[in-house]
């Protein structure tokens, strides 16, 4: 009876890993497909398609008051123009980027309406801490990130979040900013 039991139940098995086989594939072309749609078309958009490796985990760790920025992608490269940058007393730098054409959906209404229609961004423990409340944040941590200046065209990558307190979109922490010369 065993036997009988075990030799039915080979198919079956089977069957399942081929269908789990199909269904990763399913998955990988999925992907591949979402890549291929993320590019810009016309070529006005020099975006990478990063995967949440491509992002540094750990600068979390570093981030002042974390609980309010709500993630809503690990890892994401923008590009566009730095139209203004400062200092945050919490010692990250500030910015503000003018996207470039095709990326106005990951504008809130109050990036419209409080931030020019611009994106936040922001480098996280690259200046020195003001705010009490913030001392400590960034303890055992140096950001070596090199910081653009205002006109710069840049591509940015970090966590793509909304700030809760605020209701803008930002990108913070950024991982990455690379200047364009």
């Amino acid at each position: 009876m065993w036997v009988l039991l075990t030799f039915l139940s080979i198919p079956v098995i089977n069957s399942c890993n081929e269908n789990k086989q199909s269904s990763k594939k399913t998955k990988e072309e999925l992907a591949k497909e979402e890549r291929a749609n993320n590019n810009d078309k016309a070529g006005t958009i020099d975006t990478i398609v990063r995967t949440s490796s491509d992002c540094d985990p750990n600068l979390w760790k570093y981030v002042y008051n974390p609980e309010r920025l709500q993630i809503l992608d690990k890892c994401k490269t923008v590009t566009g123009t730095i139209e203004e940058t400062n200092a945050d007393e919490d010692g990250d730098q500030h910015m503000l980027l003018k996207l470039d054409k095709g990326q106005e959906k990951l504008l809130t209404e109050r990036n419209i309406k409080k931030k020019q229609g611009d994106l936040v961004i922001e480098a996280v423990c690259i200046n020195k801490i003001s705010r009490k409340k913030a001392m400590g944040a960034c303890k055992g941590y140096v950001n070596n990130v090199e910081l653009p200046k205002v006109g710069d065209q840049v591509k940015v990558t970090g966590s793509y979040v909304i700030d809760s307190h605020n209701g803008w979109a930002e990108i913070h922490p950024i991982t990455e900013i690379v200047i364009k010369k």
